[in-house]
């Protein structure tokens, strides 16, 4: 792996960061008590908060099986990574086809330090970070060009990063200008935290991330479709995360109990 960006930057532990508490949900290490304590206030909330989280990442994996073997694509933009929790996509991808380049992006220092040390590519194939915001997607995009050839198909990843994004981000346009960037044949995969459910836990969870400085955004399906807006979609379109294509599942833990307040969706750009 090639990194663009130094170290040196400061990570700042005195405020809850989405990728550190979802690090925390999944069961990693890579967090601090600020961000655990903020986990455990929303586990009070919703007892099934981690196994959301978690489905959120099988969702992820079973969408890059189906990319790298069935769609067969072979180059990955994955925009808010956060730390790496194995197996992570390029593992993947990789695992279908060795030859797939990938390239992560996430804005917390933490993730660069940890992806320097635990994202090795394949030999045949291509893994790179770059730290940047998706608010400046021109920035994501040029650096993404050192390692990806974006005049052939990729697979654009927002899992679970637009509902980090209020309305003055204009979120819309930012996933647009990004598609707008990529050939035909490239694919939008995208899942969003919705209050369609389960909306008093929701916006509780609203409150306690606006509490530690953090900006959560839940929006309802017909909003979240505006973000595949000129994009054709995948079969089953975009659904209840664990509606997405459920026989690639691997390893997959079912909770009958669980709200999946999340949609998903994966489409194709013509």
């Amino acid at each position: 792996m090639a990194g663009t960006e130094s170290t040196a930057a400061r990570i700042d532990t005195s405020r809850p960061h989405p990728a550190r508490v979802y690090d925390w949900f999944l069961g990693g290490k890579d967090n601090y008590p600020v961000d655990e304590e903020l986990g455990r206030h929303i586990m009070d909330v919703d007892g099934t908060a981690k196994h959301v989280a978690r489905t959120n990442r099988w969702f992820m994996q079973r969408v890059t099986r189906w990319l790298a073997g069935s769609a067969g694509v072979r180059q990955y933009l994955d925009i808010g990574t956060g730390i790496p929790t194995e197996p992570n996509l390029h593992q993947m991808a990789q695992a279908a086809a060795p030859e797939c380049r990938v390239v992560y992006t996430d804005n917390d220092p933490i993730v660069l330090t940890h992806a320097e040390a635990l994202l090795r590519s394949t030999p045949e194939g291509v893994t790179d970070y770059v730290q940047a915001d998706v608010r400046d997607p021109e920035r994501i995009l040029e650096q993404a060009r050192k390692s990806l050839d974006l005049s052939r198909p990729v697979a654009l990843s927002l899992v679970a990063l637009t509902h980090f994004l209020g309305a003055d981000d204009r979120p819309e346009d930012l996933v647009a200008r990004l598609v707008d960037a990529l050939p035909s044949g490239s694919y939008l995969v995208l899942s969003q935290l919705t209050a369609d459910f389960d909306p008093v836990a929701v916006h509780r969870g609203v409150e306690m991330y606006a509490a530690g400085g953090v900006t959560l955004a839940p929006r309802t399906r017909a909003e979240i479709a505006r973000f595949f807006e000129g994009l054709e979609f995948v079969e089953p379109g975009l659904v209840e995360l664990t509606d997405w294509h459920p026989e690639l599942a691997v390893d997959e833990a079912v909770n009958e109990d669980a709200v999946i307040s999340l949609y998903g969706g994966v489409a194709r750009k013509p």
